[in-house]
């Protein structure tokens, strides 16, 4: 009896850590070879499986995929591309199905944020009505923390632990050069709806008058004349102001400060350009001396200081996902379950696709400060653990080195793909 190949794919913005996921994936599935035949993985995403440019992982030697785990971005190439409803675009399904048939494919593992577990829903659902049943398992992933049910997502402690470095740093260096030069400092981070990575960067906040002095939410409206007067009162007590604004930051009447004009793949308003928004308003309000940064790639791919927590709860959610495959389950995501003791401690559990699909999970008003401008103690309480631990990639010569994949393709079965 021929046995079932496995697809696994990466989806949407990546991480400095998926590619720990998709290592826990294949090495758990070579693990089992007596159940599991060839292990693939889209070529650019969902996108390589309409396309038919499956990667054939066999190919790769152990410690190419064991490199995977400290190598940050997607190995295989990530996508921004959402699939439509059966009833919109019928034929994208039919040829994913062609596909997986094709070749045998009978366990689906996306890994991705929310519309990632959307797309892997729909294909578990599909998949019965077709009668190729095939065991779709979603596979956590987002930097924006913005998942609901799991207590957090792969990705988001490193970029947790990045940005309250950064702001750490940089509150030093402009806290130095304050009483001649620079006393604003302006961090623009990601975070469209939910304000989980700008939350972070308080943690280096550890005594009055650290940076950051003041963070700037989506989850809070914001309000011109009270920030600026706090600005004020922090360069006149401290001698400067360090600020991280999130991407999404909004005012009151749900637009956002900085709108870029456009729209990505899944229909999402393309931001960016809020730290100068806000670093130009101080300055044109308050006369001061400012220099702003955006982190942008920076934060997301900065695998030379992940958090060793998040590259561990990175890799066992793929181990994960391919045991719940054998085990018969289908359109389920594996979750991180956080410990009740007081030392910090996690375990994997269960959510269905359909309770994790298209929902985003904010940051809850009580981790954030009564004036809307920095975290709670019991925020710091959540924080705290997701950054702990230091997982560092070899180096040589002073740089890092990472995977490289001969990332041979499986021969062609279908004719050529064309989009509608």
């Amino acid at each position: 009896m021929t046995k079932a190949n496995l697809f696994y794919a990466q989806s949407g913005g990546v991480t400095s850590v998926i590619n720990s996921s998709a290592c826990g994936v294949i090495e758990t599935a070579r693990k089992h070879k007596d159940k599991i035949g060839k292990v693939y993985a889209g070529l650019n995403g969902i996108v390589g499986a309409l396309n038919e440019e499956l990667v054939d992982t066999n190919k790769e030697t152990t410690s190419a995929i064991a490199s995977l785990r400290s190598t940050p971005a997607g190995a295989f190439g990530s996508c921004r591309y959402k699939l439509k409803t059966y009833q919109e675009n019928k034929r994208e399904y039919e040829r994913l199905m062609e596909v997986f048939q094709a070749h045998n494919i009978r366990y689906f593992l996306y890994n991705g944020g929310g519309d990632s577990q959307d797309t892997a829903n729909k294909i578990a659902q599909l998949s019965l009505e077709k009668g190729f049943p095939i065991n779709c398992i979603g596979i956590p992933k987002t930097v924006d923390n913005d998942l609901p049910v799991t207590d957090n997502c792969p990705g988001f402690g490193s970029v947790a632990k990045y940005v309250a470095v950064s702001i750490r740093e940089a509150g030093l260096d402009v806290a130095s050069m304050c009483e001649s030069s620079t006393k604003v400092f302006v961090m623009e981070v990601m975070g469209r709806h939910a304000g989980w990575i700008a939350g972070a960067a308080g943690l280096a906040t550890e005594q009055e008058g650290d940076a950051p002095h003041i963070i700037l939410f989506p989850e809070i409206a914001f309000n011109r004349e009270k920030f600026l007067k706090k600005v004020k009162s922090c360069v006149k007590k401290y001698g400067y102001c360090a600020i991280v604004v999130s991407e999404g930051a909004q005012n009151e009447d749900g637009s956002f400060l900085a709108d870029a004009g456009g729209v990505d793949a899944f229909g999402h308003v393309q931001l960016g350009g809020v730290a100068p928004f806000v670093a130009n308003m101080i300055k044109d309000e308050l006369g001061y001396k400012y220099h702003w940064a955006v982190a942008d790639y920076l934060q997301r791919s900065a695998r030379h200081i992940a958090s060793a927590t998040d590259v561990d709860q990175a890799y066992a959610v793929g181990k994960a996902a391919v045991e719940f495959s054998l085990a018969g389950k289908t359109a389920v995501m594996p979750t991180i379950v956080r410990g009740s003791g007081k030392k910090y401690s996690w375990k994997i559990g269960e959510a269905n696709l359909s309770d994790v699909a298209n929902v985003e999970k904010m940051m809850p008003r009580k981790y954030i400060s009564r004036d809307g401008f920095h975290i709670t103690d019991e925020a710091r309480e959540y924080f705290s653990p997701l950054i702990q631990g230091e997982d560092y990639p070899k180096f040589r010569n002073g740089i890092p080195q990472y995977a490289r994949l001969k990332k041979q393709l499986e021969k062609k079965k279908l004719k050529k793909w064309k989009a509608s």
